[in-house]
């Protein structure tokens, strides 16, 4: 069994957390998670793109003119495809974009990105995280005591009202419950904190 080191809100050792050596010593697996981070993307599509066809298209059925003798082609309709402002031919539609991903290939690749996140010292782990007040401020002095980069991920057990206010004028900083964590979210941040009521219960469902 592996441990983590943890540490209190003055950068200082408050203790360990074991993690199982099956989760740890996951390859990482690039397609996997290529995988899950497109269907993330795409499910957060909105696919409300659309174009009208010519039954859409607001316009009289009337003939436009005769049929011969005018010296110009036959047209029957303002709405077709060929004309101006007519309707569209084959054009998008809204959809989702959203696909089914087998569940072996999400948890591998969930496993996958948090071994490489630990193997990158990509992982801190705080004994807690409990704020006081909403001011950002005082968030940020204590990520800058932590000796964090710029881009930090904050994973808590239940995210609290004054963590929540305390971060959002911090572009930099995002806050997530473990709930909501996914491979996406891991991949784009530099670094992960994890309150450890968090993590002990986040890998959890990374040992099923």
């Amino acid at each position: 069994m592996a441990t983590i080191k943890t540490v209190d809100t003055g950068n200082k050792a408050a203790g360990e957390i074991e993690i199982d050596d099956s989760i740890l010593e996951t390859p990482y697996h690039r397609k996997a998670v290529s995988e899950v981070v497109r269907q993330f993307l795409a499910a957060n599509q909105q696919g409300t793109h659309s174009t009208k066809n010519r039954s859409e298209v607001a316009y009289s059925t009337r003939k436009l003119y005769r049929q011969k003798g005018t010296g110009s082609s036959r047209a029957g309709s303002a709405k077709s495809p060929i004309r101006r402002h007519g309707g569209t031919n084959f054009g998008p539609q809204m959809r989702s974009h959203a696909f089914r991903l087998n569940k072996k290939t999400r948890r591998l690749a969930t496993r996958s990105v948090f071994a490489e996140k630990v193997r990158q010292d990509g992982v801190l782990v705080l004994d807690s995280l409990t704020l006081t007040d909403s001011k950002t401020r005082n968030l940020k002095a204590l990520l800058t005591k932590l000796e964090l980069p710029a881009k930090v991920l904050i994973v808590a057990d239940e995210v609290s009202d004054n963590l929540r206010l305390a971060s959002r004028n911090l572009p930099d900083v995002h806050v997530l419950s473990y709930r909501s964590l996914n491979v996406y979210e891991m991949m784009r941040y530099t670094k992960v904190i994890f309150v450890k009521d968090a993590l002990e219960a986040y890998k959890e469902r990374l040992g099923r």
